[in-house]
Order: structure tokens, then sequence, then C-alpha cells
């Protein structure tokens, strides 16, 4: 029998997407409640865009305290959960979430799960694709967070605090052990790789783990899902016919904590410098590295910039510097430099 997220993608009937708008279904919802009470909700979940705001800043706005304002809270999620028409308004949402992560394992990161339904919500069924821009995605994502985290929780976990996932959300009825020893075969034989790898590569990796062996069939059961266009959405950086054919797998590597991509499209420790860069100079190897020539100092900054690892910006005579006291970079060129570890670049005649 085809589910709700086959339908949807095959038939991409504006109707059907709306049962997917989180932003919608809150609105539907918050209509019942006094306005003192959804405007707490709102501003508490993000729910008019950006981050949440806390109990005391909310409390101002009111003229409440603190705990207050925490009763209001908690007082009108438990009267949305009790109003006659929550299950016609949940229904098909809380059915496609379900089987999201269900067909991934019965776990899913929860920043992965949000990109998927925003996907289905703000993208599908609309001329060329076109991707809302970022605030409405912010928005949309605030929304759906609230209702799998508030108003499914009775079927849904939060799962905040593991050592083996990120903060993901997490099938009640659902056994992960499977995930879990997936997740401790990776990480063993990731802390052991010398070298990042792209997605195909890390993916076989995981197919030649035992843990992969011992539960082969029953991965590629949950992973037969099939919503290519789906993951062929911008926000998703890889192949869509590589997600899909890999459900199972990729949902893994996006919830596994301790390995991670960088923004080339590697994937290694989050240990390795070249997954998460700390210094300059760490940049400044990536850049080249991933650019594959010698490239001007400040072409380098200029880049390092761009490429956006963190919130800091980049000197060109910081990062000048830094090649010139490293032993890893040679001099090419008049300002160009490469890595001494390329056989083939040519050091510059004195």
């Amino acid at each position: 029998m085809e589910n709700i997220l086959e339908k949807i993608v095959k038939e991409q009937k504006q109707e059907e997407l709306e049962k997917l708008n989180a932003i919608n279904i809150v609105a539907n919802l918050l209509s019942e409640l006094p306005e003192r009470e959804s405007d707490v909700l709102s501003r508490r979940y993000g729910l008019r865009g950006g981050r949440g705001e806390t109990l005391e800043k909310i409390g101002q706005t009111h003229n409440l305290t603190r705990e207050r304002v925490r009763q209001i809270e908690v007082a009108s999620v438990k009267k949305i959960k009790k109003l006659d028409k929550i299950d016609s308004c949940l229904g098909a949402f809380k059915e496609a979430v379900a089987e999201l992560i269900k067909r991934h394992g019965g776990l899913l990161n929860r920043e992965y799960l949000l990109d998927i339904l925003t996907v289905y919500a703000l993208e599908l069924g609309r001329e060329n694709r076109q991707e809302p821009d970022s605030e409405t995605k912010v928005i949309y994502r605030n929304h759906a967070d609230f209702l799998i985290s508030k108003l499914l929780e009775d079927e849904i976990e939060t799962l905040k605090k593991s050592d083996r996932f990120v903060v993901s959300y997490k099938l009640k009825a659902s056994e992960t052990k499977i995930l879990e020893d997936l997740a401790d075969d990776l990480l063993n034989r990731v802390s052991h790789l010398s070298e990042t790898m792209p997605t195909e590569d890390l993916l076989e990796l995981i197919k030649g783990l035992d843990a992969y062996n011992r539960y082969q069939e029953e991965i590629i059961k949950d992973g037969d899902l099939d919503v290519t266009s789906v993951f062929k959405s911008k926000i998703f950086p890889d192949k869509g016919e590589l997600i899909n054919s890999n459900k199972v797998l990729y949902g893994l590597l996006r919830a596994v904590r301790g390995v991670a991509r960088n923004n080339f499209g590697y994937w290694g420790s989050t240990a390795s410098h070249e997954i998460k860069p700390k210094t300059v100079n760490d940049k400044i190897y990536l850049i080249l590295k991933n650019t594959g020539h010698p490239l001007h100092f400040t072409e380098i900054a200029q880049r390092i910039n761009e490429v956006g690892f963190d919130k800091k910006s980049a000197n060109p005579a910081t990062v000048h510097n830094e090649l010139i006291l490293d032993s890893r970079y040679i001099l090419t060129g008049r300002g160009m430099y490469g890595l001494k570890e390329w056989q083939e670049v040519p050091v510059e005649k004195k």
C-alpha cells in the first residue's frame, strides 16, 4: 500500500502538500487560544522567526514572572492537545514524520528531518522548484520542531543527551540497536582513518562493517521508500539518488556523534582538523588542498571568508604570515603558494 510520503511526491497536489505545512497547522491550532497564550508560545518557540525567547524576556513583555510564563507555556500546550480538531489537523503530518523516522531506522537527526519536511512543505508542487528564502525556512523549521517536540511527544522522543547521536528524533516504539551497533563500528573505523573521504566512499566503508553485514536485510527493508525527488533539493549537498538509495546509512552519517562532513563534501572524525578546522592555518590547508593548485595569499584569504568555516574573518596579512612560517607550504610565484605535498608543483628559482 502506498504511504502518504510516496503519494505526495508522486501527485504533488497542493491540497496534499498543505497537510505537511507546519506553519498553517500551528496557526490553525493557536487560533483557538487566547491572545496572550498564543503570543507566549509564538515567542518561546520562534514561530515568528529567529530563535525562541527566554522565559525572562517574555515575562518582561507581559509583565509576568519567569515561573508564570512557564506555567502559561505548559498549560497552553496541554490545552492544544485537548482540542477537538487536534487529530484532523495533525494526522497527516504525524503520519509523515513517523514514516520518515521509521524508514531511517527509527531515529533521525533533528536538523536533517526538518530539512526534509521543509522540502515537502515549501518546495514540492512549486513551479521550477524555487528554493524558499532563508527566513521562510527558519520559520517553517521552528513550526515543525514545535509540532514534533511538543504535540507529538507521546509518539516521538527528542533525543538530546546521547553518547552516540547528536540531537535527534526517535520513535518511542522503535528499537535503535541496529543504528547503535552501526554507530559504534563506524566510529571505531573513522577514528583510525588518516584521510577524509567523499560520501560515496564512506557509505561503501559502512557496507563493509560487521554490524552492516549482520543487519543488512533489515537496513534495506527500512530504506525502501522512494523519495528521490525530495533529496534533489539544494538543501541536501549530495546527489538525490545516492541519498535515497542509502537512506538508513546516510541518516546514520547525519546522526552519529563524532563523524561529520566538511565544507568541501568530505567526511571524517570531528577530531580531524580537516573536518573541524580550528585555526587560520587549518583553513589555508583545506582551501589549497581542495582547490588543487597554487593561489595568491590574498585569494586564499578571500576564499576562506567565502567558504565561511565559522564567523571569524581571515586577514590577508595573517594568511601570508602562516604561509611563510609553515613548511607545508611552498612559494611558487610572487605571492603564490601551494602545498609541498604536490610533487608536481615547481618551486620558484632564486
